[in-house]
């Protein structure tokens, strides 16, 4: 682009050669100027709008600020809705695990009253067009959310207590020698209690209960434990015991043949021996004890707990 410039004080014309690069220059220049006037304009319009004493122009400001106040409280409105539904649901979860909870309790032996909770179990209320709805606040919100924390941590430690009973439940069950050792046809040949000793025709307690059963069948652990001793006895003959913890502790003699050494854990129902008739003994059986801290007990009392019965029902 030439431009000629032309005037009484000049000799002569000049030219001048505009370029679009100089011609972009001037109007970013152009454009920035009216860019900055029109901000400064309408900084030092709004900051001293309650000032000056414009009707329009305080009005025009009042209806800015309150559409952005709007539009504001709308965002906030949707986004404490959406948490709203996401706790309604948690609670939801929370009443399911509560009657998980009651159902476990009832196995481990646990009240869920002696825990104290304090809550209505049951949720509910009118229909919507008996009594309307409306959008919970945030003071609402915040009041469910801390009691569904206290809800939470209340329940950690229910079902913290709740596992370990069941744990322990569990335990006892595995250590308890309430499974018969052998497979027998007859388990009361000689009872628990006194009697007349076979061997020397005396009167003598006999402290384990007697399974008639042929040479080489299985005896088996009543329950989980250590063995502590596998070895020939002068009056038992071929002995097991074995050691349940809790002061407890199973004896199994006569036997032909021990497939357990001392130290060796085996699990309730386990192989551990075979009947025979070695030590003391009249015939083909297993004589079985169990011991309470080196007390002799009725072992119908373990062996029939389970099933609720007694060994003279048996």
């Amino acid at each position: 682009m030439h431009i000629i410039l032309l005037s009484d004080r000049l000799a002569k014309a000049r030219s001048l050669e505009l370029s679009k690069r100089h011609l972009a220059l001037v109007a970013m220049a152009f454009f920035g100027s009216v860019a900055v006037v029109s901000s400064l304009i309408s900084y030092l319009g709004v900051r001293h709008a309650a000032r000056i004493n414009l009707p329009f122009l305080q009005s025009l400001v009042h209806t800015a600020q309150l559409a952005e106040t709007q539009r504001t409280q709308d965002i906030l409105r949707q986004n404490l809705n959406a948490m709203a539904v996401k706790l309604g649901e948690m609670q939801a979860q929370m009443m399911r695990l509560d009657a998980l909870g009651e159902r476990l309790s009832s196995v481990a032996g646990v009240r869920l009253a002696d825990f104290r909770f304090g809550e209505i179990p049951g949720r509910g209320g009118a229909a919507p067009s008996l009594r309307p709805a409306y959008d919970i606040s945030l003071g609402d919100f915040s009041q469910q959310l801390d009691l569904l924390a206290r809800q939470v941590e209340t329940r950690s430690d229910y079902y913290g207590v709740l596992e370990s009973q069941l744990l322990d439940a569990r335990v006892k069950q595995k250590l308890t020698p309430n499974q018969l050792p052998v497979q027998a046809g007859s388990w009361n040949a000689s009872g628990f209690g006194w009697r007349i000793d076979p061997v020397t025709g005396e009167l003598a307690l006999h402290e384990g209960i007697d399974f008639v059963a042929e040479v080489g069948t299985p005896i088996n652990a009543a329950a989980a434990g250590v063995v502590v001793a596998a070895e020939p006895h002068p009056a038992y003959g071929l002995m097991v015991e074995i050691d349940h913890g809790g002061d407890l502790m199973t004896r199994y003699a006569h036997a032909s043949k021990l497939l357990v050494k001392p130290g060796q854990v085996v699990k309730r129902g386990e192989k551990i021996a075979e009947v025979g008739s070695t030590g003391r003994s009249t015939g083909p059986h297993l004589h079985f004890e169990v011991r309470l801290k080196g007390v002799a007990q009725n072992p119908g009392k373990f062996l029939f707990a389970k099933a609720g019965t007694t060994p003279a029902s048996r």
